[in-house]
Formats: structure tokens, sequence, C-alpha cells
């Protein structure tokens, strides 16, 4: 009987540890001190990386805790849009807008790893295995920069987009960026056109994803072949379902939520998909005084 009774409470312990539901992540996340914001990109475990996107300044928050901090205070006169986080080499590629820039840094320390300067106004930014590349809104080009295994940055390369994601058609035309598992596809996000491209990251050859129609397209993300397009004045996320062989996609989300203010990019973590508010209908650079990330189910 007393093995019994001891075993009763043990056992009550374990079933009411079972049935405690886990803590969900907060709606808003704030980004205290921030300026305007733009790019999202996760890291390691809850960890996510946003950026200011007139002061250039990196922020390093939890996604689950709902925290956020300053983590990287640029040098005056840089930018930061599109940011992704390479955990294979522990850094964090950052698009440096209308300076033309690209940067890394290292995701731990925040330290500067290198500086390129590459073109016309370098919107967005993914990393694939050897590099990571960055499109050019105002140019019909595509810039790869290689990282070793070790983590050491090489000379940037330039690729040529040909056909229709090459289209010069309006003020802000290549944007987000996305690539498939093996690297061996790229997909863009064309804001002029309102359209969905595929690149050859070898020739640069582009053709259109039929059927996937983007007004206000921005940042993507892709997982699969499901594929979410940021339309930022729209104030919505709408999620497509890509073709095996990546030629045309069928809607099957729209995602909106009352805390949106022109979400501009975004990142997936679990079931969630965490946005930033941009807050441009506030003007350009936006007048708001808080800019925060959006936590929404994917």
């Amino acid at each position: 009987m007393k093995v019994l009774r001891r075993a009763l409470p043990l056992a009550a312990a374990i079933m009411l540890t079972a049935v405690v539901p886990a803590v969900a992540a907060p709606a808003v996340i704030v980004l205290p001190g921030a300026t305007s914001a733009e790019g999202i990109a996760t890291g390691r475990g809850a960890t996510f990386y946003a950026g200011d996107l007139f002061a250039g300044d990196i922020y390093r928050g939890n996604l689950q805790r709902g925290t956020a901090e300053l983590f990287i205070d640029a040098p005056a006169g840089r930018m930061a849009i599109g940011l992704k986080y390479d955990d294979r080499t522990d850094l964090l590629f950052v698009a440096g807008g209308f300076t033309g820039q690209a940067h890394i840094y290292d995701a731990t320390t925040g330290a500067d790893v290198a500086t390129y300067q590459l073109g016309g106004m370098i919107n967005d930014v993914v990393v694939v295995r050897g590099g990571a590349w960055f499109t050019d809104s105002f140019q019909p080009n595509l810039y790869f920069v290689p990282v070793s295994a070790t983590g050491v940055p090489g000379p940037a390369q330039t690729l040529t987009v040909t056909g229709p994601a090459g289209q010069l058609t309006g003020d802000f035309n290549l944007n987000g960026i996305e690539a498939t598992a093996n690297g061996k596809t790229l997909l863009v996000a064309h804001s002029a056109n309102q359209a969905i491209y595929t690149v050859d990251p070898t020739t640069g050859a582009s053709a259109v994803v039929a059927g996937v129609n983007t007004p206000n397209a921005d940042g993507i993300v892709l997982s699969g072949r499901d594929l979410w397009v940021v339309q930022n004045f729209d104030n919505l996320v709408t999620r497509w379902r890509l073709s095996a062989d990546l030629s045309s996609g069928t809607l099957t989300k729209t995602i909106t939520d009352p805390n949106f203010q022109i979400p501009t990019t975004g990142a997936l973590h679990g079931n969630d998909l965490a946005v930033v508010n941009a807050k441009f209908d506030t003007g350009i650079p936006p007048t708001a005084t808080q800019f925060e990330v959006v936590i929404v189910d994917r």
C-alpha cells in the first residue's frame, strides 16, 4: 500500500504534464526602437532576425517567447531589406536595398564578415548550398556570392536573367527569391509583372509559373511545393500549390490578419508564418512609431 500511495501522485503528475498545452506563440512581436522594417529570417530553434530597412540595423528575437532586441547597430548609410540565415555557416545574409550592397554578418556575434557592391537595388536573398543569390529590382540581374563550407565568402558573380523575369516593366521588378531544395531552380517574384517565374541558375533563362497572379508581390517563401507570396499593399499573403515541374500553381489559401499593416516578407517556423509590417501606408520612409512581426497560421 505504501508503494501504491507513492505511485498515485506520481502518475497524476505525469498525466497532468501530458495534458498541459504548449504555450502559444504571441500574435505580435514589437521591434523595440525600430524606425522602419522590411525583412525577416528564421535562425536556429525559435530565433529570428529582422531588419530596420532605412537604418540597416538588425534585430534578433525569439518567436516562441515573443521577444526581440537590437542585435546589430549597423554603420550609417546601410540598409536592410531581405534577410536569410545559413545554418551550415552561421552567417546572416542581408540585401542592402538602394545602396546596391549586400552584407554578410556573423549570426552569433553580429560581426561584419563581408560587404559587396553589387548593383542597383538589392532587394532579397536566398541561401543555397555553396552561397547565396541576391535580386536586383532595377536591373535584370541576379548576383551569386559563393561561400565555402567554413564560411569564407568569395568574389560575387553576376547572372543576367533572360525571358519574362528579366523584363524591366515598372519601378520594382525582380523582388523576392527562393530556391528548390537542390538549388537547381530559383523562383523569383516580379512585382511589376505581378507574377512568379522560375530561373535557371546556370543560364539565367526564365519561365512564368502559370496561374499564379500576385499583385504587389514582395517576399516569397518556399517549402516543398508550397509557395507563400507576401502581397504588401494588398495586406495579405497567398499560398500556392505548385506543380511538380514548377510550371504552374493553384491558390490554396489567402491569409489575412487585422494586425497586418503592409506586410513585406515572411519566414516559416513550425506551423506558423512570421511576417514583417513595413507600414508603407504611412509614407516611404514610414512615419509610424512602432514596427512589429506578426505571426499567423501558415
